[in-house]
């Protein structure tokens, strides 16, 4: 029997959660990353691609968070907040 990563979904045991340490760090780094709904708003609607890079780099160094994990919980805000319904 397998499961999935709680990260990345890679197959993995059923007895594990995560496949590596480094899977594990980003799943709870990520839940960490709070993101104010109006600079979602402002990055998809008022910022050009080259913009939404930047200020998204910005905004992760001023909080020390990984720039990766960061545009990926943007990501995710945007298509909770904007594409649904």
């Amino acid at each position: 029997m397998t499961n999935n990563c709680q990260y990345c979904s890679k197959k993995i045991p059923i007895s594990k959660v995560f496949c590596s340490a480094e899977c594990k760090e980003s799943f709870f780094q990520k839940i960490v990353i709070s993101v104010p709904k109006p600079f979602v708003k402002k990055l998809y609607f008022f910022c050009s691609e080259e913009q939404r890079e930047s200020e998204i780099k910005v905004f992760a160094k001023r909080h020390n968070w990984h720039e990766k994990l960061v545009t990926e919980k943007v990501e995710e805000l945007f298509e909770e907040y904007y594409k649904c319904g």
